[in-house]
């Protein structure tokens, strides 16, 4: 009789536990098989992952490697090991059962009887309820927890570390620096797209060392930790499929909040008027909902402070006509910058015949299409040498494996060889997709003169047709910035070739005057 293939699969839920217990499965595993005649090929091993839930990499693993015929059974310590969850229980016993696999448990013995079925029901039953009221009771120990203030697990935010002594929050001050700006950035009007822009340019980063997204700072400004309050229960629990909303909130009941219970970085009223106007701007998301559309939304800075310009209307009367206009919003927070507004229309149509002039229009197409080939050349000399230095890599990975596998066969084995060899081989693995992925990003194909012409079409046509949806997004892809000083306005453009590549920067500036004279209509 063949020895029987078998895949080993082992986990341990928590930092509570440690290595050792999954050692302890993967030895009662094998001396199980050795006694049973079954040859243990691979080991699927979860580190600090739940049963409760079926994400867990090595798992899904072993499922999706259970269609490929490799081996014949799954054995696992106990059942739940492999699923405390009836209901993912069932659907991955099911998968393996049509692909073939039976599961075995070591310390449960089920023969496949009508009496072991009903056993294991009620041992899945028991693994169920164990986590469900393990849960319950982990969870009274963390509201005492919070009752104090204390930190409850996790990466504490941004901003905050954990004293060793008494578990509370204490403020990082590098950390404190970040959050301060983006607060200070949202109450001055600049969107997410800017405040990732100077984030970056700043180099702040998230509490994971990661560049700033809309998700983080989104996340950030909701965080009412920042203000002083202590919160824990916010979050949603999980629905029936192990998912999570971070977005939805419990009742007001369920959420443990304590006023003073953190040290804030940000003062109560800012983070009220950063709730409002978030509210807001929900329920009227961006330019496209507003009263009055504004094309350099996001774009147009005071060149006296720096601070984002926001869009201003003053409501028509009896005695003055309407007034939009784009006015600091250092001027009307902090009362400390006094450069003056600056009427919509004037530079909004400045900046369009500017885009016109410098872009798109017939004499300038000759040089831009150089310009971008050019780019787009060095970009791709770029892009050969990364994977000619990985098609080197991987030659010598293929030489290293190819060199173990000569000393097998001539009987030179080590238990390190199956551990060096399985490195290797993941590592292949990896350069060839890397590879992939460098060939598709250099399959770029040469920018001709007729390309540009369909832009310029384009941008024509959703001009004269006043199509202004149209004309802002050629504008946020084609404007750098807007700087209003107090004698003068610069406009930055850039010409990008692909996502977040600038191609070519290059300024135009008028006087405030000239701006009047030229655009004025009596």
């Amino acid at each position: 009789m063949d020895t029987l293939k078998a895949a080993a699969y082992v986990r341990f839920s928590s930092d509570n536990q440690r290595d050792e217990s999954i050692d302890a499965q993967i030895r009662a595993i094998k001396d199980y098989c050795k006694h049973n005649g079954y040859d243990v090929i691979k080991i699927y091993a979860d580190r600090a992952k739940s049963a409760t839930t079926d994400k867990r990499p090595q798992f899904q693993q072993m499922i999706q490697d259970s269609s490929l015929g490799v081996f014949d059974v799954v054995i696992v310590h106990k059942l739940d090991r492999f699923s405390r969850d009836k209901y993912d229980s069932t659907t991955y016993k099911r998968k393996l059962k049509k692909n073939g696999i039976r599961l075995v448990s070591v310390t449960e013995n089920l023969d496949g009887s009508p009496e072991s079925v009903i056993l294991e029901s009620l041992l899945e039953g028991m693994a169920e309820y164990y986590s469900k009221n393990l849960a319950r009771e982990v969870m009274k120990g963390l509201k005492e927890t919070a009752y104090q203030c204390k930190h409850t697990g996790g990466t504490p935010p941004l901003g905050y570390d954990i004293d060793p002594t008494t578990k509370k929050y204490v403020i990082n001050e590098a950390e404190a620096k970040a959050v301060r700006e983006i607060y200070s950035l949202y109450l001055n009007g600049y969107g997410y797209r800017r405040m990732i822009t100077v984030l970056n340019e700043k180099g702040y980063k998230t509490k994971k060392g990661k560049p700033f997204g809309k998700n983080s700072i989104h996340e950030l400004l909701r965080n009412e930790k920042y203000a002083g309050t202590y919160v824990f229960n916010r979050s949603a629990s999980k629905d029936a499929f192990n998912n999570r909303n971070n977005h939805q909130n419990k009742d007001n009941d369920s959420i443990i909040r304590i006023e003073g219970g953190v040290p804030a970085i940000i003062s109560k009223e800012d983070f009220q008027t950063v709730q409002t106007k978030m509210a807001n701007n929900k329920k009227r998301p961006g330019f496209y909902r507003a009263k009055e559309i504004y094309l350099l939304s996001g774009l147009i800075f005071c060149g006296e402070c720096g601070h984002a310009m926001q869009g201003n209307h003053r409501r028509e009367s009896k005695t003055r006509p309407k007034y939009i206009s784009y006015r600091c919003g250092n001027r009307d927070r902090t009362k400390q910058c006094d450069n003056k507004e600056i009427r919509r229309e004037y530079i909004e149509m400045y900046v369009l015949d500017q885009l016109e002039k410098r872009l798109f229009n017939e004499k300038a197409i000759p040089h831009l299409v150089q310009m971008l080939n050019d780019y787009q050349s060095k970009y791709s000399s770029k892009i050969n040498k990364e994977a000619s230095d990985m098609e080197t890599r991987l030659a010598e990975v293929k030489k290293q494996i190819s060199n173990i596998v000569t000393a097998i066969e001539k009987g030179f084995y080590q238990e390190s060889f199956k551990t060096r060899m399985s490195e290797l081989e993941d590592e292949k693995q990896s350069i060839e997709i890397f590879i992939q992925q460098l060939n598709a990003k250099n399959s770029t194909t040469q920018i001709t003169e007729d390309n540009l012409r369909q832009i310029l079409s384009v941008f024509k046509q959703f001009v004269t047709e006043k199509n202004i949806p149209e004309c802002k997004k050629f504008i946020d892809n084609y404007v750098n910035k807007v700087l209003v000083y107090k004698d003068h306005i610069e406009v930055v453009f850039s010409l990008c070739l692909g996502k977040d590549i600038a191609a070519y920067t290059f300024d135009s500036n008028i006087s405030k005057l000239q701006l009047f004279q030229k655009y004025h209509v009596a």
